[in-house]
């Protein structure tokens, strides 16, 4: 046996370093603070053993590196791998180098993986756990930053971009994952902010905890910066997966479609109960749609924000749609600011990735007051009114109730370039809702009356029968059928197959100017 080529010795010294990165006590506190490392999450995120490392061996340049120590990687794991048998690219933030903190070959070793990944029309993943811009190496880790971030914008609508914050990402860093498709944060573990606390304290006076100002419960629900969380890293890795396989790898590909398990021609007898006969009683619009999806393919985004609309992955008879509706049971379903903005940045994914939209809808129009009309909600609307407007996917809407005004013609009418439109017969599409309208058209004639309000009473009723039943509505052409609430799903499917080829020309321009 000859004995081993000392090149053979070196690499494979080398590559035990890099493995190590930080070292084993860096490893061990990461550990200690209930935290896996870079390469454990990878491990977790990837199909085992199809993760092809690159550039192990990059280093800081010597003249930047702190006491002149130099690690192998410096401090970001980078390469692909399969998801499902995907392909993917991944960065992974080693936060036991540095804590994680950006510098020049850092940035340089994402911005690589993210060129391949737009090259060869394929996801990327990015694993942050950093502390922020490495400082010693100044105005090069701003750069680098910024390198990122140029990419994120010009790879949006490419290839799908989904950032998983796994600790923390401060500053400047957090301009990136609000740049990508998708955000997933890891609950009393991740947590993002412009300013940290010591700062807005300097500022403000006003003293807060990282958990309370920028932490996963705060960003999924209050600012809807965040799209998913979960308790823990498993957890949340597991939940990227399955948020890929509703994605294609890219903007000419088909989204990815699964054997169906659940019989398209299913029909659910309680959804023809489901809506109240009282026109102002809530109900369920999850428990709509639940029955309506494939069984257990609903996948829910930003769950505790606006909470007034619904938007979320779904798979009917195993292809992926994209799902929106308003939820009736809160805020009686009207549109207000972060509805609105919530709807349309949807609208506008789904666009991207050629996933089907399907809207489901009820809403009695956009919320009133000052407060909103100061807030911009004129602009927010128009956002949505222009995503429907410019989507080019294949697009089918419900109206399970009340559409009325601004929220019938911005939820996906047909005017809007909605392919299909069915009601239920419950629907009511009308200018604004009977009391308004009798107040308006029959001011006089009710304060006339002996007795004002029986005859109030007389003519709202005679309004909702005359105007806002569905037969109205379709004898005007503003819908394509009323069906029986049972036979959406299988309406809808049949409808998505008729325009599963459908191909619309765009206008030539550079782009358009949306009301952001």
């Amino acid at each position: 046996m000859p004995e081993e080529d000392p090149r053979i010795t070196e690499l494979r010294k080398m590559r035990a370093k890099a493995l190590k990165a930080g070292g084993a006590d860096r490893i061990a506190k990461q550990h200690a603070k209930g935290k896996l490392t870079a390469r454990e999450r990878l491990d977790l995120l990837l199909d085992p053993g199809t993760f092809q490392e690159l550039e192990p061996f990059a280093t800081q340049r010597g003249d930047l590196a702190a006491g002149g120590e130099t690690y192998p990687g410096d401090g970001v794991v980078t390469g692909y791998g399969q998801v499902e048998g995907r392909t993917v690219y991944a960065y992974a933030q080693d936060f036991t180098v540095s804590g994680g903190a950006l510098g020049e070959t850092h940035a340089k070793k994402i911005c690589r993986a993210m060129d391949l990944a737009a090259r060869d029309g394929v996801p990327v993943i990015g694993l942050i756990d950093s502390g922020g811009a490495r400082i010693q190496e100044g105005v090069l880790s701003l750069g680098g930053y910024a390198e990122i971030f140029r990419r994120n914008a010009q790879y949006s609508g490419v290839v799908p971009q989904i950032s998983v914050i796994l600790g923390p990402c401060a500053g400047g860093a957090a301009y990136s994952p609000a740049l990508t498709d998708l955000i997933i944060m890891v609950e009393k573990q991740s947590y993002m902010f412009l300013t940290g606390p010591e700062v807005i304290k300097s500022v403000t006076g006003e003293v807060v905890d990282f958990e309370s100002l920028g932490g996963a419960e705060v960003h999924l629900g209050t600012s809807g910066t965040a799209h998913f969380t979960a308790p823990s890293e498993q957890e949340a890795l597991a939940l990227c997966r399955k948020v890929l396989s509703y994605l294609p790898g890219n903007n000419v590909d088909n989204p990815p479609a699964i054997p169906p398990t659940d019989d398209p021609q299913r029909m659910d007898e309680a959804l023809n109960h489901l809506v109240p006969l009282e026109s102002t009683t809530p109900y369920s619009m999850h428990e709509a749609i639940l029955k309506i999806v494939d069984d257990g393919s609903f996948l829910e985004l930003q769950s505790t924000f606006a909470c007034n609309a619904i938007i979320g992955f779904a798979r009917l008879d195993g292809k992926p749609v994209g799902i929106l509706s308003q939820e009736p049971s809160v805020m009686a379903g009207v549109i207000d600011i972060d509805a609105a903005d919530k709807m349309t940045r949807f609208v506008r994914l789904c666009d991207c990735y050629n996933v089907p939209i399907v809207t489901f809808v009820d809403s009695s129009g956009f919320l009133p007051g000052v407060g909103q009309e100061h807030g911009g909600i004129i602009r927010h609307g128009a956002k949505l009114l222009y995503a429907y407007s410019e989507a080019s996917v294949p697009k089918v809407s419900i109206v399970t109730r009340k559409a009325y005004g601004g929220a019938y013609v911005v939820m996906s009418s047909k005017y809007l370039g909605t392919d299909i439109t069915y009601v239920w017969p419950s629907a009511e599409i009308a200018v604004m809702g009977p009391e308004g309208a009798a107040n308006i058209l029959y001011r006089k004639q009710i304060e006339s009356a002996k007795d004002p309000d029986k005859e109030r009473a007389r003519l709202i009723e005679e309004y909702r029968k005359q105007f806002l039943n569905p037969y109205a509505s379709a004898g005007a052409g503003y819908i394509d059928d009323v069906i029986e609430p049972r036979e959406t799903r299988a309406k809808v499917i049949a409808a998505l197959n008729a325009l599963r080829d459908k191909y619309a020309q765009a206008l030539p321009r550079k782009h358009g100017n949306m009301p952001v």
